[in-house]
């Protein structure tokens, strides 16, 4: 069976306030081309659909159109709700497309029930993992400990359970959406860690042929079984060196996976300079990047007048601009974004119990500091899901 594995599509996503709608109405038309051209027997969406829970109308009118588009060609899709998903609205009519070959799985509790699709060796077993936020689906796999790995592994559990009681030799495809160990992520990606842990390990994955992993944004193997599809466009400047893609993965007859890289179209290149404006304006190796978009990073000791205005006479698709002059990191001016660079929200309030009485957090208030985020997190997400 031929799989055609994406994800992270991120519909109604801007790109520094450049609409990207129609640079992903034309990765739509390339992974219907893929899917014809390709004779693809299986799609899989591995969720992140929508860039956020109630997405712009033009958004889900592009999705309603790939929908139509690949209930056209015949070929079957599954597909998962993501962290920046609805699931309930992302679910709705879902009894109704799947009549028309496309699955949607969004619903924790049905994690153990596969969508089964069948080619000449037998049955494929599709079980939809949706992005699980532990502190909501706790009750719904009865773990007494809410974290990534405890649920994730529950509900693998189930798939395991499932697989066991069919026929011998089913193959099996796991849909999820998580941040899995071994990862590389990017910018773009909303922190979903929970106990200061967002990462699974791979392991939690055993017993199934392959796993469609969605969430982080590179395309990255993690084993031969195990692969991100990453986003099929690029959303922060940190993508910038990556080689956007979707995975086409032959299934044998005996459950071996073998895997193909499909180029997915860019609307511009991504570029990121650093140096004086100076440098920046008169060094000619920068011609190449002239037509991209850029992320200037200027390093003068001095903020230099009109530095946009100058950057897009030579550059002008420069989208972001970043002060950082070359300054010894003791340096009492050293920006407060730099100082914060790398740090997350805890980090970043164990930083200011330091600064305030001299002294970071013992044992104690660092769980504490820790349960607070979770809750105000697990609360965000709670909101999300009843809107």
């Amino acid at each position: 069976m031929r799989i055609l594995h994406t994800s992270d599509w991120h519909l109604g996503r801007s790109f520094h306030r450049v609409g990207m709608l129609g640079a992903q109405a034309e990765f739509i038309g390339h992974l219907v081309s893929t899917v014809r051209e390709r004779e693809v027997d299986a799609v899989v969406v591995s969720g992140d659909v929508y860039d956020r829970a109630v997405p712009p109308l033009a958004a889900v009118e592009l999705f309603d159109d790939a929908l139509h588009r690949l209930a056209g060609l015949g070929v079957p899709t599954v597909m998962i709700s993501g962290n920046h998903d609805s699931a309930r609205r992302l679910g709705v009519g879902a009894g109704l497309m799947g009549r028309a070959g496309i699955h949607l799985r969004t619903e924790p509790s049905a994690c153990g029930t596969p969508v089964l699709l069948s080619d000449a060796h037998g049955d494929v077993a599709f079980y939809g993992l949706p992005y699980l936020e532990p502190a909501l689906v706790r009750d719904e796999f009865g773990v007494d400990r809410a974290g990534h790995e405890t649920v994730l592994a529950a509900a693998m559990d189930r798939v395991r359970a499932d697989l066991a009681a069919r026929p011998a030799g089913t193959r099996s495809v796991v849909l999820a959406h998580a941040f899995v160990t071994g990862g590389e992520p990017s910018d773009s990606e909303r922190d979903i860690a929970v106990g200061g842990v967002a990462s699974v390990p791979a392991a939690v994955f055993d017993g199934v042929d392959y796993v469609a992993l969605g969430h982080l944004h590179g395309c990255q193997t993690l084993t031969d079984r195990v692969r991100y599809s990453g986003s099929p466009l690029a959303y922060s400047f940190s993508e910038a060196g990556h080689r956007k893609s979707m995975w086409l993965v032959d299934l044998a007859a005996d459950g071996a996976v073998t895997a193909e890289r499909v180029d997915c179209p860019a609307p511009r290149p991504l570029a990121r300079l650093r140096g004086t404006l100076e440098e920046l304006l008169a060094d000619p190796a920068l011609t190449p990047h002239e037509e991209a978009w850029v992320e200037a990073t200027l390093t003068d000791p001095v903020r230099p007048a009109d530095p946009m205005a100058r950057l897009a006479e030579r550059f002008p698709h420069t989208l972001a601009l970043v002060f950082d002059p070359d300054r010894p990191p003791d340096d009492p001016d050293v920006s407060y974004a730099r100082r914060l660079a790398g740090r997350d929200d805890r980090q970043i309030a164990e930083d200011f119990v330091a600064h305030v009485r001299g002294a970071g957090p013992d044992p104690h208030e660092r769980t504490v500091l820790r349960d607070a985020f979770d809750a105000v997190r697990a609360d965000e997400a709670a909101r999300e899901v009843a809107r």
